[in-house]
């Protein structure tokens, strides 16, 4: 798990692979506090224990896998309005209606442009951003 700056967004991103998760800790840490994790059951506790912005989630994980994660996710009250990028490689149109049903706010496809990635987060944390000071 890595941390920076903890006044920045946080964004988590649930990823079985390494690999993976180090493009995005490239591509979004410079902006955001970026924790990864590479299960379901790891990314749950981080969302109970931190105050995250916005998740990303890849759908192929072994046991729970993101869909199932997204739908856990959307059924927990606090967390209905969480933004929910699913980031990965399944591209078909079926699998992004999958990803919508389950409750993904949006659905990138792998392999992503960084500039990309960064663009949709930084939309969906300002969102987020603005419904927390509309809340206080």
């Amino acid at each position: 798990m890595s941390v920076s700056g903890s006044a920045m967004p946080t964004i988590l991103a649930v990823d079985d692979s390494t690999v993976m998760q180090n493009m995005v800790k490239r591509a979004l840490g410079s902006d955001y506090r970026v924790i990864v994790a590479d299960n379901a059951v790891d990314a749950l506790s981080v969302i109970y224990h931190e105050r995250v912005s916005l998740l990303l989630l890849d759908v192929s994980m072994p046991g729970i896998d993101g869909l199932e994660l997204c739908r856990t996710v959307r059924n927990i009250p606090q967390f209905e309005e969480l933004p929910i990028i699913m980031l990965t490689a399944r591209d078909g149109l079926f699998d992004k209606v999958q990803g919508r049903l389950a409750g993904a706010t949006e659905y990138l496809t792998k392999p992503f442009e960084a500039d990309q990635l960064r663009q949709v987060v930084k939309n969906f944390v300002k969102l987020e951003e603005a419904k927390e000071g509309a809340d206080k």
